[in-house]
């Protein structure tokens, strides 16, 4: 479906700037117009058990030396290390088809790279694409992450060592893609995550459609394996896609410390549509942070929730200077435990010397035409000393919660309309 123009003209974002008709065009590639296929299984890459990260990297650099084309998996199982995807070359993963990682951590060699907010050493991912124009990803199979000895091992590590973080149990991510444009990753089934499924970093014009994105939370629990991380990034749509991850389902991102908004690979999010979702179980359905500077001009529409824990979700860091603003929730149905919830985000705090706490400030939320069923309906916790909460519109809510209660002052400027909260 394309907008009409009519439509087109309508639709805004919340600062009111026009969206740009490139968010009306979710078009799914065809298999044919990407140009020379390149099938493994041609190549003498088999579904054998072993792993083929040398021979699939070799068709990769093949195929771009060659004029590019795509990289095509088709029945079977075919595992590989970290692959690195070069200009001109796509991917496509056939029915029945699945690219799957191991779960030997020396087939992910450390190396430069983002993560957590920073830029440091740390493993790449199964999929890497870095500076790249024009990349597509996508067909009716799955990537699997492979990630069941990853997670065990973390959890060992924490029984051990309560305070391990994921820089002490290094594991790859599923989705790495950097410093690119024009990018769309669509209909793939994205499953079982090491770590964060999909992390684009300073990204422009990419697109997430019809995709399913899953790593469980028993029987044992996948850590740390987010959705979509969106870090330093504009004109972002999430699109008719399935998440249920141990962990926040789209997640903004963009640097933290005391001086992150002077840094210069950290930045700002503007410009993120996530529309026509279904969620399952996740801690967040959209996050800001806790690794986040700048969100500006973000929408998340049209959501059905099954299960989950926070639908908005402002990671407040006292050690970050913070600025959320113009953020539009609406049309939301299902059941969250709290519709939104607004607090400090003290995990690793560290002031790094830093004599003063860095102000932050959420301004411009906007909450409408949602339908939903809560524990807790405003779990907001005001904090003058760290942050400022401004201009908050409600409108059009209709609210079952257990805890029914609002605390309108720790807001300036709240304005309320047509809200109906319901006690349980």
């Amino acid at each position: 479906m394309v907008l009409s123009a009519n439509a087109l003209a309508a639709d805004i974002f919340p600062d009111g700037t026009p969206v740009d008709a490139w968010f009306a065009d979710y078009t799914v590639p065809e298999l044919s117009s990407l140009g020379k296929q390149y099938v493994l299984t041609a190549h003498g890459i088999l579904s054998d058990g072993n792993i083929h990260t040398k021979e699939i990297q070799a068709l990769i650099d093949d195929a771009a030396q060659a004029g590019g084309g795509v990289v095509v998996v088709p029945a079977g199982v075919y595992k590989t290390g970290a692959l690195f995807f070069r200009q001109g070359v796509n991917l496509y993963v056939a029915e029945g088809g699945v690219l799957m990682g191991s779960d030997d951590p020396a087939d992910y060699p450390v190396m430069d790279t983002r993560i957590e907010g920073e830029s440091c050493k740390y493993y790449p991912a199964l999929i890497n694409v870095d500076g790249i124009d024009g990349f597509t990803m996508c067909g009716p199979g799955t990537i699997d992450g492979n990630g069941l000895r990853s997670w065990k091992a973390f959890w060992q590590r924490r029984s051990w060592n309560p305070k391990c973080t994921n820089k002490d149990e290094q594991r790859a991510r599923l989705v790495f893609v950097s410093n690119s444009k024009n990018v769309t990753v669509a209909q793939l089934n994205l499953q079982n995550s090491q770590f964060w499924t999909n992390h684009i970093y300073k990204c422009e014009r990419v697109k997430f459609i019809g995709c399913r994105i899953f790593s469980p939370a028993s029987p044992v629990k996948a850590p740390s394996t987010d959705a979509i991380d969106i870090d330093v990034c504009t004109d972002v749509l999430v699109k008719n896609c399935y998440m249920e991850v141990n962990d926040d389902a789209v997640v903004l991102k963009g640097g933290k410390g005391p001086w992150a908004d002077t840094a210069p690979e950290n930045g700002a999010n503007e410009r993120i549509i996530i529309e026509d979702c279904t969620y399952g179980f996740c801690h967040g359905c959209l996050t800001c942070g806790s690794e986040s500077v700048h969100n500006r001009n973000i929408i998340l529409r049209r959501i059905n929730v099954t299960t989950g824990q926070n639908l908005l979700w402002l990671k407040m860091r006292p050690d970050t200077p913070q600025l959320y603003e113009y953020i539009t929730v609406e049309s939301i149905t299902g059941s969250i435990k709290n519709f939104i919830t607004v607090k400090p985000w003290t995990q690793f705090y560290d002031l790094k010397g830093r004599k003063d706490v860095p102000m932050s400030a959420a301004d411009h939320i906007v909450m409408r035409n949602c339908n939903c069923t809560c524990t807790t309906y405003f779990n907001v916790t005001p904090q003058a000393d760290q942050y400022t909460l401004t201009n908050f519109t409600f409108e059009n809510l209709n609210i079952n919660a257990t805890n029914d209660a609002c605390d309108a002052s720790s807001v300036k400027n709240f304005v309320q309309k047509k809200v109906n909260v319901k006690k349980l």
